[in-house]
């Protein structure tokens, strides 16, 4: 299937009527881009682990966009089991899937060395980042190809798995999103000839995910001075936003974007320039 192009400008980016699953989509980056699809028109589905939160971001969407159909599914996409039940749910209540945003993880900071014997942490982050993301782009690869009309496919990823963390050790982090980059890629390939477009988004900082490792609390006075940090290593002088990394999540969703796949794209106002 080839994905045809635009002719107009017009209605190019509109979401309407459009079904979308956003993993990790009850807060932070999630939330954003859920928000971002909301005011386009379309429907969404949120993934997460917190029914309170899911709930409240339901709210919020609905709020956004009174006439869209919204709703929360408890599921742990690092579990296959989990991840299918979910689906399977969707299936039944929206009927097709058009758009899946890959975004629930988790960050890990520490030494490989320093883990213990069952190297738990890694397998954690590993099994959320990387394979949540497997889980959810073959049960809904396999939909989207076998109805034949081809769909969008987004993985939010990081600069990190770019570049290692000179700052902290982030390795297996890092390790993680490098791995669903080439992920990004190898799957954009075969799914091409479906019509089933993979991207990623690898933002940098962002207001939303600081202080978000429930192994690393971090108190409201250390998050509003890790942020000015940050902000000094930034070129664009501030940290990114949730809505700005949905609104190219938006982009990727929408039809004006049927001529890209396979791309990573980074945006982290410039940090990663010259690392």
């Amino acid at each position: 299937m080839v994905r045809q192009p635009i002719t107009s400008l017009s209605g190019a980016f509109s979401l309407r009527g459009k079904n979308a699953i956003v993993t990790g989509g009850n807060k932070g980056l999630g939330l954003g881009i859920a928000q971002a699809f909301a005011q386009q028109g379309a429907n969404v589905a949120l993934f997460a682990r917190d029914v309170k939160s899911g709930d409240e971001a339901v709210k919020g969407l609905t709020a956004i966009n009174p006439d869209g159909k919204f709703k929360f599914y408890k599921a742990d996409v690092s579990s296959f089991d989990d991840a299918r039940a979910a689906v399977k749910s969707v299936v039944a209540d929206y009927g097709d899937v058009d758009i899946l945003v890959n975004n629930a993880g988790v960050p890990s900071i520490g030494n490989i060395l320093d883990m213990d014997e069952n190297l738990s942490e890694w397998y954690r982050c590993i099994n959320l980042d990387l394979n949540g993301a497997v889980h959810m782009t073959y049960l809904v690869g396999k939909l989207m190809r076998d109805r034949g009309v081809g769909g969008k496919i987004i993985n939010i990823t990081s600069n990190a798995g770019e570049h290692a963390s000179k700052t902290t050790n982030m390795t297996t982090y890092c390790s993680a999103k490098a791995g669903l980059n080439m992920f990004t890629q190898g799957i954009a390939l075969e799914l091409a000839p479906f019509g089933i477009n993979v991207n990623a988004i690898a933002p940098g900082f962002t207001e939303s995910n600081i202080g978000t490792d429930p192994s690393h609390p971090v108190s409201e006075e250390d998050k509003k001075k890790g942020q000015e940090m940050m902000a000094k290593v930034i070129p664009a002088g501030r940290m990114g936003k949730a809505i700005e990394i949905g609104a190219l999540a938006a982009y990727l969703a929408s039809e004006a974007s049927n001529q890209m796949t396979g791309a990573i794209l980074t945006i982290d106002g410039g940090h990663s320039l010259g690392i």
